[in-house]
């Protein structure tokens, strides 16, 4: 019996880490790191006072930042997604943010065990933004 659950398990895990689907990345994600390259200068995102949810489902993500002690620097955005392989595309379509709205953020995504791993350029010329963004998430139970 324990050799069939261990089977059934394997063969699910293989299953999810091969698929083109987006359904692995179905769920709720906790930011745990965050790493910005913008002019030559690194900078990694202080997350010990701030909570960053994104959560994904088989065609929409949203995501939650928000202070731990405060309201005061809240914002969210939500919108539809694609994804190909390790090629994932946001289209942010819910924002206050007008210079963002229903723009596309595409990505490089890697999933190793419960760890989402997200990277790529967010080059966006009306918002003044130019910067290469890494995000790491951990799946929430």
């Amino acid at each position: 019996m324990k050799k069939s659950i261990l089977i059934i398990s394997a063969l699910a895990s293989f299953n999810c880490n091969n698929r083109t689907t987006a359904n692995c990345i179905n769920g709720t994600w906790k930011m745990v790191y965050a790493e910005i390259v913008e002019n030559d200068t690194t900078k990694i995102k202080d997350l010990r006072n701030v909570e960053f949810i994104k959560i994904i489902n088989d065609s929409h993500f949203a995501f939650f930042n928000q202070s731990i002690n405060n309201d005061a620097h809240y914002y969210s955005g939500a919108g539809t997604y694609t994804k190909e392989g390790e090629t994932y595309e946001e289209v942010l379509s819910y924002t206050s943010a007008k210079a963002i709205k229903n723009h596309k953020f595409s990505f490089q995504i890697k999933l190793k065990g419960d760890t989402l791993i997200q990277t790529g350029q967010e080059l966006i010329k009306e918002a003044g933004i130019s910067r290469i963004i890494t995000e790491k998430y951990i799946k929430m139970k």
